[in-house]
């Protein structure tokens, strides 16, 4: 049988892997260590070049049905791992047939849970986890994907601005429709809850959860955080003809929440006395895609609501309110981001990405300045940043270049970044 591959544009050196071996016999020199949750598939990960990519085996079937699925979240800009390929036709030298393999690019900077739930993970930490799941489930909602297996191990975490972005990491059960049904939603979020429930009360037995996390009341703080975030986007809002200025008043709140109203539903009673008003449509990334226009640097939701929120006191600093937006903002990215990027040395870049170290440092510039009573200003906070904080902090992106030996899902937790020195 012909080795198959179908892929998206991507490095031709994948065909070098040893796809005649099993995936759990393959040579420790083609695998990198990274912590993954639990896998009731064979999970491994090889670095080709610069990239790294997760190879999953399972049958050929399903893994075309979930690369196609990848795919089109991907058309849509949805939060999930990107799909590389499938690999079919496998046979080994005594001529045994394998599974397929679905391939995908590793999410840089990602983090699964078991990464970093630990015993001194705080629980506000925790909770800014849950609201990002929450967040990512009500998003892939929205767009009409079913997810039938929502989970902690289904999921990738990226720190984003002192927050976290949650990223879809297993499509295997999904189905993408038009709408969802109260029923297909209802449905996902209860399995949610039961999977959430069980991987912490996992971590609770082995002595890995802080004892303050009560496992089954924060998988029901989920299901109540995705309601309360389902209402106040798409929940319907009736007021006084006269109060039209509501309308905009709940642009501006989803605009804050992150989210851009693609399409309202507005009616009034038979009298026209009163106004229902009702998004149809939302879509997330209001101020990422903002940013991304204005500067060209794409990067997550609130790193992005920070970065805009820094060069508005730049407008105001530099006394050019006036001056076209985007003129200002490539200043902004030439004074400011850049030279914060550029003050980190080359050997301590791999310990978070650009824009959360430009994050970090207005926030020591704030804690600098409140202390000294006055401005220290940015270059010297982000300098004082690099040598007292950066420093210390665990090494995120090294789990990527190491080549020592086969994966395991015990790695030692990551430092919660609210403890960090």
């Amino acid at each position: 049988m012909a080795l198959q591959l179908l892929a998206a544009p991507s490095d031709p050196a994948l065909l070098d892997l040893p796809w005649g071996g099993r995936l759990e016999d393959w040579p420790e020199d083609q695998l990198v260590v990274l912590p993954r949750g639990i896998s009731r598939h064979v999970v491994r990960f090889v670095r080709l070049g610069g990239s790294v990519y997760a190879v999953k085996e399972v049958g050929e079937q399903i893994a075309l049905r979930e690369y196609g699925l990848l795919r089109q979240l991907e058309r849509r800009d949805l939060p999930a791992v990107e799909a590389v390929g499938v690999v079919s036709g496998r046979v080994t030298e005594t001529g045994e047939e394998l599974d397929a393999a679905l391939v995908t690019r590793h999410l840089q900077f990602s983090l699964p849970y078991r990464a970093l739930f630990s015993s001194t993970l705080r629980p506000d930490t925790a909770t800014r986890l849950l609201d990002a799941l929450a967040a990512l489930l009500v998003r892939m909602h929205t767009a009409g994907f079913y997810w039938g297996d929502c989970s902690l191990s289904n999921t990738l975490f990226r720190r984003d601005a002192g927050a976290f972005a949650a990223y879809l990491v297993d499509a295997e059960t999904g189905e993408l429709h038009g709408t969802l049904s109260t029923g297909q939603r209802e449905y996902d979020l209860d399995l949610a809850r039961t999977n959430i429930a069980g991987e912490l009360l996992d971590l609770e037995a082995g002595g890995l959860l802080h004892e303050s996390i009560d496992p089954v009341e924060t998988s029901d703080q989920v299901v109540e955080r995705y309601r309360s975030l389902w209402t106040e986007l798409l929940g319907a809002e009736t007021f006084d003809t006269g109060e039209r200025f509501r309308i905009d008043q709940r642009i501006r709140r989803l605009n804050d929440l992150g989210f851009d109203v693609a399409e309202l539903n507005i009616v009034t009673d038979i009298d026209g006395r009163t106004v229902q008003l009702e998004p149809k449509v939302v879509d997330a990334g209001h101020h990422s895609r903002r940013l991304l226009r204005l500067t060209g640097l794409d990067v997550e939701e609130n790193q992005a609501r920070r970065m805009l929120n820094d060069l508005d006191a730049y407008r105001a600093a530099k006394d050019v309110q006036n001056e076209d937006e985007e003129i200002v903002a490539h200043r902004w990215v030439t004074e400011s981001f850049e030279p914060v990027v550029r003050a980190v040395p080359k050997e301590l870049r791999g310990k978070l990405e650009p824009a959360e170290i430009f994050h970090e440092v207005l926030e020591h510039r704030w804690f600098l300045s409140e202390r000294a009573g006055r401005d220290v200003g940015l270059m010297p906070a982000a300098r004082s940043y690099v040598d007292d904080v950066l420093t210390h902090k665990p090494d995120e992106q090294a789990v990527l270049g190491s080549r020592i030996g086969s994966p395991t899902q015990e790695m030692a937790p990551f430092a919660d970044d609210e403890a960090a020195p």
